[in-house]
């Protein structure tokens, strides 16, 4: 198993410059392939204007043919000016609730993700958090790079440093502590993946149809093992593009991370019988520590090709 991780992790791992704008163009060209960008969004207001104007300068505006073709951000309730902003810049805003209004929305990242493909056509779908300071361009450039490039791969993560504050390599505290275990332990064959809850990665149309979505944060663990198994680890690959810097959580939400991300492990492994789907955290009250009790995200959506809106759509 390590030598088949090893030899995945010398074919499979590349980075942004290996593959200049001019190659992808060229690549996209030939193809007749379709990208979209898709940016889940909360309440972002201070940071999703900025991620969209390097979308659209260094992807979209002024080239001879765009590398990206439709640049979508879904607000997913944002009580500030996140639509607002992110529409000036110029991408294209759509309401998590517009979206197949038939089923109620339930709050989620997850949940957000999956609506996005009714929201968008391209044959590529690239997922890019809203959070994100200090953006480049190759956040999407080189997580599409390989879809466009090589035809056998099919999912795309990113990879990167990731400090917190000031200590490098500190931050993804949820994947060390969880995620990376979990997937050792469990899933060996996907030991490699330098950021394997990562919210950059891009995916063909045609894969992402066919894969339940996690509606909350186990939703990356979800997609990256269910890929796994759906089309085998030759298919999927990673791309270093630097540094991520975002806004980090405290340790009582990262803890809720933390229990969705292992409970969809947990899914996954057993399909079995339901384990209490809850977690209890403690806060100092002016009495002593008072319990606080949240539910562990435990629903998921079904492959997208099974709704009818959807093939009804593909059909017309």
């Amino acid at each position: 198993m390590l030598e088949e991780v090893e030899r995945w992790f010398a074919d499979r791992s590349w980075s942004a410059s290996d593959r200049p704008l001019d190659q992808l163009l060229s690549a996209k060209r030939a193809a007749g392939t379709t990208v979209s960008v898709v940016l889940p969004a909360l309440d972002e207001e201070e940071t999703v204007g900025a991620i969209v104007e390097v979308i659209r300068r260094d992807l979209i505006d002024g080239l001879p043919l765009p590398l990206v073709d439709e640049l979508v951000v879904i607000d997913s309730g944002s009580t500030d000016r996140t639509a607002e902003v992110a529409a000036k810049a110029g991408a294209r805003v759509v309401h998590r609730d517009d979206l197949l209004p038939r089923i109620p929305a339930v709050h989620g990242k997850g949940e957000v993700l999956w609506r996005s493909l009714l929201a968008t056509t391209g044959d590529v779908v690239c997922f890019v958090d809203a959070d994100l300071r200090d953006f480049s361009s190759a956040f999407v450039s080189g997580i599409v790079g390989p879809l466009l490039t090589e035809p056998d791969v099919q999912f795309v993560k990113a990879m990167y440093d990731r400090p917190l504050g000031d200590a490098p390599g500190q931050g993804g505290r949820v994947t060390e502590l969880v995620a990376r275990p979990l997937l050792n332990l469990h899933w060996p064959r996907l030991a490699g993946f330098v950021q394997p809850l990562g919210g950059e990665y891009a995916v063909r149309r045609e894969l992402l149809e066919r894969l339940p979505f996690p509606v909350g944060y186990g939703v990356e663990l979800g997609l990256l093992v269910d890929a796994l198994h759906t089309v085998g680890l030759d298919a999927l690959a990673q791309v270093d593009v630097g540094v991520r810097l975002h806004r980090h959580q405290d340790g009582q939400a990262l803890g809720r991370m933390a229990a969705a991300i292992y409970r969809t492990a947990q899914l996954r492994l057993s399909r079995g019988h339901l384990v209490r789907p809850e977690l209890t955290q403690f806060e100092r009250g002016p009495d002593g520590f008072v319990p606080r009790t949240y539910p562990v995200d435990t629903e998921e959506r079904p492959p997208m090709a099974g709704v009818k809106e959807y093939s009804g759509r593909r059909v017309a």
